[in-house]
């Protein structure tokens, strides 16, 4: 069958094994950073490895799906991210943990390019992104409030997401040996907005980057300086995920209603001031309010500035390098999270992010009044591949592709 008749459940399965590591960045950095002889930053560091490592495979991968098979895609990436999480789970050596983590996130990565593929082609891709945002939620959801309660030690959350990978395979068979023989061909004319686009790939990247920056350090926030426990650090990301699931759904009902730029540069701000709030907490109810407040703004406003990428070309290349930018900010934010709070402390880290967010949320906005009349009708947005033209608009499309972190 083709891609675009195929069940979505399995890509919707393969889509919750893809996005799990980095939706359980907090515990896992944390976990590498009390149970091995690591220092924050080297833990942080660890999990940029694994987040890079897992970009990569998207740039690599996502315009070859259709040419070597979803199915043996998707069945090479989750080999990898069970063997490669697996490994590092139950070692005790440095360098083996790291390239465990390395070559998980390679698998972690190629899962997803296959599955943001496969959603892209569906009738109603919305639908099964919202659906994959909902899965991948309530399994770390449900990692975070299991994993304190089976002890200590840094393997609990990266054997999860090898269990994972092994649990998804069957769904594989019901994916496509090979794609189909053809794709639309490639506009290689000059890109148009040369110069909207280039602000708005350096935008997304910072962007992205203080997103991840905190989110790779907010478990020791919630244990180190708001002297919570794990099982309460654990419940308050359990419900900042349920939160994160009002957003998804409260960007898809609000679509283009307000425009881009109100949404894009008052939720950043707002953004600014959750991550500003989070880092400086001290105990359990201005903790919970930052991590909540924060994991609902994000997916709302990441929504329009993908939907803003897939504005400025109708061939979707703009939308291919924001989404590469975005990216390589998500890799990059672990390790700067960690380098920066070890120097300056977790309020100062905040303020600087905060500081950070507030100055790109003016380039971001004025790109998007400068591109705010133009609506096209355009496919999903996927990381490393060209957008499909003539589906539904980029706003109901853009969860498609997101790394909902």
């Amino acid at each position: 069958m083709s891609a675009r008749t195929a069940a979505p459940w399995p890509l919707v399965a393969l889509f919750t094994a893809g996005y799990l590591a980095s939706y359980l960045l907090p515990t896992t950095v944390g976990r590498l950073d009390s149970g091995l002889p690591l220092s924050a930053t080297e833990a942080g560091s660890i999990g940029s490895a694994l987040l890079l490592s897992s970009a990569v495979a998207g740039f690599l991968l996502a315009a070859h799906v259709r040419r070597i098979g979803p199915r043996r895609l998707a069945r090479a990436g989750l080999l990898c991210a069970a063997v490669g999480y697996g490994t590092a789970a139950v070692s005790h050596s440095i360098p083996v943990v790291v390239a465990g983590a390395v070559v998980g996130g390679f698998g972690s990565g190629t899962v997803t390019t296959v599955a943001a593929t496969g959603i892209a082609a569906q009738p109603d891709p919305h639908r099964a992104s919202t659906l994959g945002l909902l899965g991948v939620s309530a399994l770390a959801g449900a990692v975070y409030l299991t994993v304190p309660h089976l002890g200590p030690g840094h393997g609990l959350p990266l054997a999860a997401i090898a269990l994972t990978a092994l649990l998804v395979w069957p769904a594989t068979g019901r994916l496509t040996s090979d794609g189909p023989a053809t794709s639309a061909a490639r506009d290689s004319g000059r890109l148009p907005h040369a110069r909207s686009g280039l602000v708005l790939s350096a935008g997304i990247l910072c962007w992205s980057l203080a997103q991840n920056s905190l989110w790779g350090v907010s478990g020791r926030i919630g244990l180190t300086q708001a002297h919570l426990t794990e099982v309460t650090v654990g419940a308050v990301f359990a419900v900042a995920l349920g939160a994160g699931l009002l957003g998804v759904m409260g960007a898809g009902a609000l679509g283009p209603r307000l425009g881009r730029a109100l949404p894009i540069g008052a939720g950043t701000a707002l953004i600014a001031g959750c991550i500003a709030v989070s880092a400086s907490a001290t105990g359990l109810k201005t903790f919970a309010t930052g991590e909540i407040a924060w994991n609902t703004l994000y997916p709302i406003v990441l929504s329009y500035l993908i939907g803003l990428a897939a504005s400025l070309d109708g061939r979707g290349r703009w939308a291919v390098l924001v989404g590469s930018a975005s990216s390589l900010g998500t890799a990059a934010g672990p390790l700067t999270g960690s380098v920066l709070s070890a120097q300056a402390g977790f309020p100062a880290m905040g303020a600087i992010l905060a500081a950070g967010l507030l100055a790109i949320a003016f380039p971001l906005t004025a790109v998007a009044l400068h591109t705010g009349g133009r609506t096209l009708r355009l496919g999903p947005v996927r990381r490393g591949g060209a957008p499909a033209v003539d589906l539904p608009d980029a706003y109901e499309n853009a969860y498609a592709s997101t790394s909902a972190r």
